[in-house]
C-alpha cells in the first residue's frame, strides 16, 4: 500500500526478460536485498499493449513525457493546498495524503474501457480527468482563500494596538453620552507610562471637559483606553493640546447596528469556513488520490514505451518498483549498474551524442543502461 509522501523517493525501472521474466525480476531482487537491504522491491505489471510503429513509438515518448509533467504539477498543487488549508500541520497533512490501492495501482482496470493498442491509448482520458482536478481546485481555492482572507482581515481589524483596533468588543453603550446636543465622550488612547500626566491634566486640556468623565476601559501591553466627555465646541481644542502630551484621540462613533452587524459578519464567515473545511479535505483527499494513481498510471506507460524502444521487439520485458533504502542509494546504483550494464557498452558514448534517444534527457544527464523513472513522493514545500 502507497501510504506516506513523507520525504520518500521510488525507482521504477526495467529490465528484459531472461530465459523468463520471472527470473530477471527474481535476479534484481536478490542482488538488492541479500546480505545488504539495498531497497524493498516488487513487481510493477503492466499489461501487454500493441505496439505499433517506430514513429508512433517515439512520437508517445514525447507526447508522455509533457503529460507526466503536467500530472505531477497537479499532484502537488493538491498536495501543497491540503498543507495550506490545514495550517501546515505537517503531521495532520502527512495522514491526509493517501494514494488508496495496491503500488501496481492494477494498471489493468486503467485499461479496460480502451483498445488496448498503444497509439490509442487515453491520453486524453487521463489529461481531462487531471485536468478537470485542476479547474476545480483553482474555483475550490479561490472560495475558500477568498471567506479566510476575508475573516482575517475582521479579526485583525480585532487585534492589534488600540489605536487601529476594532473597539466594537470592547466598549459598551454605558461609556458614551449619547444623544445629547451639547455634551460628546472622546475615546482617548493613553500610553501607559503618561497615565498618571492624564490622570492630572485632562479636566483642563480644553474648557468645558466634564470632571471626573474619564475612566479606564480596556488595556492592551502598552495603552489605557480611556473615555472623557467635553462640550462639542471644545472637541478641537482637547485634541490638538492632548496631542501635545502624546494622548491619542480615536476617530470613533458608538453606532450600535454598525457594530451588531460588524460581529454578525464576523461571525457569519467563521461558520462558513468551518462548513466549508470539511467537504474541502475531504475532496482533497479523494483528489489527491485520483491524481496521483493518474500520474502512476502515466509512469507505467512511459516505461512501456521505453522499454520497447530500448529492448525492442518482441516485448519482453519486467517492470519493478524499487524504494531505496535513503542511506545506501549510492550502493543501489552500482549494484544496478552491474546487473545490467551488458545492456548497454556505449552508454558513455551515447551521454556524448546529441541526437535525440528515448528515455534519455540530455539536460539531466541521468542515463542508466535500464529503462529508469524516479517517482518523486517529496511533494511540500514547506514555508
Amino acid at each position: 500500500q502507497y501510504k506516506d509522501t513523507k520525504m520518500t523517493e521510488f525507482w521504477l525501472i526495467s529490465a528484459p526478460g531472461e530465459k523468463t521474466c520471472q527470473q530477471t525480476w527474481e535476479k534484481l531482487h536478490a542482488a538488492t536485498t541479500k546480505n545488504n537491504n539495498l531497497s524493498t522491491n516488487s513487481k510493477f505489471n503492466i499489461p501487454d499493449l500493441k505496439v505499433g510503429t517506430l514513429d508512433v513509438l517515439v512520437g508517445l515518448s514525447d507526447e508522455l513525457a509533457k503529460l507526466d509533467a503536467f500530472v505531477e504539477g497537479v499532484v502537488k498543487k493538491v498536495a501543497q493546498y491540503m498543507a495550506d488549508v490545514l495550517e501546515d500541520s505537517k503531521d495532520k497533512v502527512q495522514e491526509n495524503l493517501l494514494a488508496n490501492g495496491d503500488l501496481s495501482f492494477q494498471i489493468e482496470k486503467a485499461f479496460k474501457n480502451y483498445s488496448s493498442s498503444l497509439d490509442t491509448v487515453p491520453f486524453l482520458f487521463i489529461f481531462k480527468g487531471v485536468n478537470q482536478i485542476d479547474n476545480d481546485l483553482k474555483a475550490r481555492a479561490s472560495a475558500y482563500n477568498n471567506l479566510k482572507g476575508n475573516l482575517q482581515n475582521l479579526e485583525r481589524k480585532n487585534a492589534g494596538s488600540l489605536l487601529t483596533r476594532s473597539l466594537a468588543d470592547i466598549v459598551k453603550k454605558e461609556d458614551f453620552v449619547l444623544d445629547s446636543e451639547y455634551l460628546v465622550t472622546l475615546l482617548v488612547i493613553v500610553p501607559k507610562v503618561n497615565y498618571n500626566d492624564w490622570v492630572k491634566q485632562y479636566e483642563t486640556l480644553a474648557e468645558m471637559v466634564v470632571p471626573r468623565s474619564s475612566n479606564v476601559l480596556f488595556e492592551d501591553q502598552d495603552s489605557y483606553l480611556c473615555n472623557v466627555t467635553l462640550f462639542r465646541k471644545a472637541v478641537d481644542d482637547f485634541k490638538h493640546k492632548a496631542r501635545e502630551y502624546k494622548f491619542m484621540v480615536r476617530d470613533f462613533q458608538y453606532n450600535e447596528e454598525e457594530m451588531k452587524a460588524d460581529k454578525e459578519e464576523m461571525n457569519r464567515l467563521s461558520t462558513d469556513k468551518k462548513k466549508q473545511f470539511g467537504p474541502l479535505v475531504r475532496w482533497l483527499k479523494v483528489n489527491f488520490s485520483e491524481a496521483f494513481i493518474a500520474w502512476i498510471h502515466v509512469k507505467a506507460l512511459r516505461v512501456f514505451v521505453e522499454s520497447v524502444l530500448r529492448y525492442g521487439l518482441p516485448v519482453n520485458f519486467q517492470a519493478m518498483l524499487l524504494q531505496p533504502n535513503k542511506k545506501t542509494m549510492k550502493k543501489l546504483r552500482e549494484v544496478l549498474y552491474e546487473l545490467y550494464k551488458h545492456l548497454d557498452s556505449s552508454a558513455a558514448a551515447i551521454i556524448d551524442a546529441t541526437m535525440d534517444i528515448p528515455g534519455l534527457n540530455l539536460s539531466q544527464q541521468e542515463y542508466y543502461p535500464y529503462v529508469y523513472y524516479k517517482i518523486d513522493c517529496n511533494l511540500l514545500e514547506f514555508k
